[in-house]
């Protein structure tokens, strides 16, 4: 079986695994929880996509430092698993899909094309979460490029 990762790093983000059979499915950003991910997938072909990006104009010290530090978690959870990845450019793959800077067109391009991910980031949440939404959708950039 082929599985694609994806992974949005930043606080707001997710990580969303998507399996050769269509089935795809996300985690908001939680430690515990994407190593217990990663961990039921390692024993198959994987490959993951990670979104690169870089400071932003306006955003504080601690946000950059905290957005790092999830950063180089994520990697070092993949290394450790032995499961190759890429760092993507958030224009990279946002062009596969014609997306721009909009959250809401990101989920709604991920809901065409799996109508059936669950993108709530608890049960008691009436909206989508977009983190969740750039994951799927950077594991099947993953899924069709690498």
């Amino acid at each position: 079986m082929k599985v694609a990762i994806g992974v949005d790093p930043g606080l707001k983000g997710a990580l969303a695994i998507l399996y050769d059979t269509g089935v795809a499915w996300a985690v908001p950003f939680d430690e515990a929880e994407y190593i217990k991910a990663i961990a039921t997938v390692k024993d198959f072909q994987c490959i993951a996509c990670v979104e690169k990006v870089g400071a932003m104009p306006g955003q504080g010290v601690t946000s950059m430092f905290s957005f790092g530090k999830n950063a180089g978690f994520i990697e070092g959870v993949l290394q450790s698993f032995g499961i190759p990845y890429q760092l993507v450019p958030p224009q990279t793959w946002k062009k596969e899909f014609q997306l721009n800077s909009s959250k809401q067109k990101s989920i709604d391009v991920c809901k065409k094309l799996f109508p059936n991910v669950n993108l709530r980031k608890t049960e008691r949440c009436t909206t989508d979460h977009d983190g969740m939404a750039e994951a799927v959708l950077m594991a099947e950039y993953a899924r069709r490029k690498m």
